[in-house]
């Protein structure tokens, strides 16, 4: 029940934002056509692997619509600003555990973001360039499937990057620091198999693939859909980390302001 109210306000608090968000759906379209225009361009002269001119143009359409929902989280869920402000200490005293409560706000705000831009922007990509939709319905599932633990993945790295200003105070860097990886590691930039080799087996080895690269070549049936294991296994690692990253920080508090 308090996951629901919890991620229930969350979404609601986007809605009175819907104006402005309205303007970030031009402007990530805007990259994509531009993303879409530099691969059309290169596939003038190369095959593109497997994907060919029209699957390079399905890939970033669907890839640059999905960053909303798996790439795109609340910076370290909004416990920096809770460690700057005081506020930390209130919900670290509530009878509710902190990694439950930011990750249900977090949830919240994954399903504004599907409804309020995943989903405009795909279907604008889709009129546009005539893109094709899966024919079998467990296609669908399995993407679902994979989009979801995505996020979750997402989630729980962000909780970790907040977390951190309980010692660090200053933990802005570590979202960027992550963000500039997962743009290279994930895919989004260029398929994971056109990547170098050292590149690409350091990438396979992240969970940065699950985010992106994964969820998109599923949904273009490239990749079958039992691949979201390797996702299960690391949303496994990541909430045994933040449960543990959670009881340490109850033994530790340094509240800066407040």
């Amino acid at each position: 029940m308090l996951f629901a109210v919890l991620a229930r306000k969350a979404y609601a608090r986007n809605l009175q934002y819907r104006g402005a968000h309205l303007l970030h759906n031009v402007v990530s379209a805007a990259f994509g056509f531009i993303y879409i225009s530099i691969w059309t361009g290169l596939g003038g002269d190369t095959s593109l692997g497997d994907y060919g001119q029209k699957g390079i143009v399905s890939y970033i359409a669907f890839n640059q619509a999905i960053l909303w929902i798996t790439l795109f989280t609340t910076n370290g869920l909004g416990l920096e600003q809770s460690v700057r402000s005081g506020h930390i200490a209130v919900d670290l005293m509530r009878p509710v555990h902190l990694f439950y409560q930011a990750m249900s706000r977090e949830w919240g705000q994954v399903a504004y973001q599907i409804l309020y831009k995943f989903l405009p922007i795909y279907i604008l990509y889709f009129f546009i360039f005539s893109l094709k939709l899966p024919n079998q319905a467990s296609v669908y599932g399995w993407t679902a499937i994979a989009l979801v633990l995505a996020a979750y993945i997402s989630i729980c790295t962000n909780y970790l990057i907040g977390v951190a200003a309980l010692w660090t105070t200053e933990s802005k860097w570590f979202y960027w620091v992550n963000y500039a990886l997962s743009m290279l590691l994930s895919g989004f930039f260029i398929p994971l198999e056109w990547l170098p080799g050292w590149l690409r087996t350091l990438s396979f080895w992240s969970p940065y693939p699950y985010l992106l690269y994964y969820p998109t070549r599923i949904y273009m049936q490239l990749e079958q859909g039992t691949v979201v294991l390797g996702a299960f296994l690391w949303c496994v690692g990541f909430t045994c980390v933040c449960l543990a990253v959670t009881h340490r920080v109850r033994t530790k508090l340094e509240v800066q302001g407040g």
